[in-house]
């Protein structure tokens, strides 16, 4: 199996750039095209008003208006914004900041980067299916918090946190409350608006743009406008300085007009493919499961354990036929199971046998039967191949 015939079903770590966002992106890279947009000649103007377009339909798609979003190069930015910059705000209500466990790294790692500088910061547990308890977030709310932030949708399991009942709790204590779309943007609809949502962050290459482009919103109400983190410019609403990739942003702006087009399609279609996926694998595995699978979850996410049946074993047999993933990309090369998996209470066995599985718009019914099937011969074989070495001991 060559290349063009490889399976490529890890759209949670990045996707594909839509063909047809590359071609919106291409003529802002050519001579006639090509501009600063911070400059004042009529190539810079070009850019910009070619940014301004993309900022309008990032906005559109999330329920935003065009001034409330923030280029930025990615998400992990994104949130460090979010939660550094509202940290470091004057106007901030204290030192407390409350998370999720389940939270992608870069905004775990970020938030307990706080204690360093005298922050109290907890991080909220969740139960078996991956979600957080309102109610004892809710308690753990003081009059030093200055920060909320739990995330949309889960990288790894899918799950989809009660977003909007968060917000609620955090409006009526006047605390911003950030969330991390980047896997729910142009998957599942969502209006920050109708949510109470302050600070979101997004990011182009899970909505097939390219990697190197995310956003920022944040509310013209937020309680505390979050601080730059770093200085050098006032581009970008003075909170992003640098100077803002017209291609990159022309093409996150073509990929959520297409999300937000295709937002139904896309659902369906994702939905489908993962359920024909089940439908051939889990019959031979009388004991596998799927994590999350009691909660509302993305509609192509899974997160599927497959006790006995070493998971980078598994990933290292489908190679190069199926490109599937054991936890996040982004803990790639770590030794320790998966936080998120261990979180939702897998044990250390059952975390390490455990891949995740993304389909995403350019994949097929036959790709999904055609995976399932070299997943699961691989798997029974891997199992096989256990079995017998422990009789053999």
């Amino acid at each position: 199996m060559g290349a063009t015939d490889a399976i490529y079903l890890d759209n949670q770590a990045t996707t594909p750039t839509d063909r047809r966002v590359l071609e919106s992106m291409l003529p802002l890279l050519e001579a006639g095209g090509v501009g600063n947009p911070h400059s004042q000649h009529f190539a810079g103007q070009q850019a910009a008003e070619a940014v301004e377009r993309a900022r309008s339909q990032i906005a559109e798609l999330v329920g935003a208006v065009p001034e409330e979003i923030v280029f930025t190069s990615g998400a992990t930015e994104a949130n460090n914004i979010a939660i550094l910059g509202i940290a470091g705000a004057a106007g901030r209500r204290g030192d407390h900041v409350v998370t999720c466990a389940t939270e992608h790294s870069c905004v775990l790692q970020t938030a307990l980067s706080l204690r360093e500088r005298g922050f109290d910061v907890d991080v909220l547990p969740v139960d078996g299916s991956g979600l957080v308890d309102v109610a004892r977030l809710a308690s753990l709310i003081t009059e030093r918090t200055a920060l909320v932030s739990v995330m949309t949708a889960n990288n790894e399991i899918g799950v989809l946190q009660p977003i909007s009942e968060i917000a609620t709790i955090c409006r009526s204590h006047g605390i911003p409350f950030h969330t991390d779309a980047a896997q729910a943007a142009g998957k599942i609809p969502i209006d920050v608006v109708a949510s109470g949502v302050d600070v979101m962050s997004l990011s182009g290459h899970k909505i097939y743009a390219p990697i190197g482009i995310g956003a920022l919103f944040v509310a013209e109400d937020c309680p505390v406008r979050p601080e730059p983190v770093f200085r050098g410019g006032s581009q970008e609403r003075g909170l992003r300085p640098g100077t803002v990739p017209a291609h990159l942003a022309v093409a996150m702006g073509a990929a959520a007009e297409l999300a937000r087009r295709r937002l139904g399609a896309d659902a369906d279609h994702c939905s489908r493919l993962r359920a024909r996926f089940l439908e051939v694998v889990m019959p031979a595995f009388a004991d596998a499961f799927v994590n999350g699978a009691a909660a509302p979850r993305l509609p192509g996410s899974l997160s599927l354990t497959i006790p006995g049946v070493d998971a980078d074993h598994l990933v290292g047999a489908l190679q190069p036929r199926v490109a599937i993933s054991t936890s996040a990309a982004c803990s790639s090369g770590t030794i320790e199971a998966s936080h998120v998996l261990r979180a939702i209470g897998l044990g250390e066995r059952d975390a390490k046998s455990t891949v995740r599985i993304g389909f995403g718009r350019q994949n097929t019914i036959e790709q999904a039967e055609t995976a399932a099937v070299l997943l699961r011969d691989a798997a029974e074989k891997i199992r096989g191949n256990a079995v017998s070495s422990d009789a053999a001991a």
